[in-house]
């Protein structure tokens, strides 16, 4: 097992001729909370992308926990995100017909395990999250922050060694959102496991191991 959760090496990507990013190269080591920052439409999201095997690279390797994933078939990319990494997005992305353990124990499931498993994992995590009097309810019928912190609880269910987050708390208040961070920084302290954040909430950046900047399609460290 490796050190290194996430190595990017060299990385560019160019779309219709468009260069979005050039000469990425990214080292993020097991229990590291990395802070990506930039203006919109730098290129940002793109490395996360990237970095989470939904968008192909035109230059440079993509290595996940030690595995060259550059030209991975798309069934090994699966096979990867779906044991190695974790997506958290700006918007909560939970499915209303679903309860809120529901919504849990949904990622497990598709990864084929059982039903009485994917609960008791589920349960644990709502516990842990202080969610656990929600498990019943329906998405319509807790709030905004309280729905975040049910999709986090969601994204690590399953345990995952790299957490790919995309502006994790855009939508929430400035009590919620350092909740919601402070869940994330704790699961990555606790599991040995890596996350990067995009953020423009330089509050929460502070809080990073380190913080880097996307300028001129480049990474900076500040």
């Amino acid at each position: 097992m490796s050190s290194v959760s996430l190595e990017l090496t060299s990385v560019g990507k160019i779309f219709k001729k468009n260069v979005i990013i050039e000469n990425i190269s990214l080292k993020v080591k097991k229990g590291q909370v990395i802070a990506l920052i930039g203006h919109s439409g730098s290129g940002k999201t793109t490395i996360l992308q990237i970095a989470g095997l939904l968008d192909k690279p035109t230059s440079g390797i993509v290595a996940v926990d030690g595995i060259n994933c550059t030209r991975a078939s798309d069934k090994r990319k699966t096979y990867i995100r779906r044991n190695f990494l974790s997506f958290i997005y700006q918007f909560h992305y939970l499915l209303q017909e679903l309860s809120v353990l529901e919504n849990i124990m949904l990622p497990q499931l598709i990864a084929g395990k059982g039903k009485a498993v994917a609960m008791k994992s589920a349960l644990t995590v709502l516990e842990k999250f202080s969610l656990e009097n929600k498990a019943d309810n329906m998405v319509s019928e807790i709030s905004g922050g309280e729905r975040q912190r049910v999709a986090i609880a969601r994204s690590i269910v399953s345990s995952p060694r790299l957490l790919l987050a995309d502006e994790p708390t855009g939508n929430l208040d400035s009590i919620n959102s350092l909740s919601v961070f402070s869940l994330l920084h704790s699961y990555v302290k606790e599991n040995n496991s890596s996350m990067i954040i995009v953020t423009h909430n330089h509050l929460l950046a502070e809080r990073a191991d380190y913080v880097l900047q996307i300028k001129n399609r480049s990474l900076i460290k500040l």
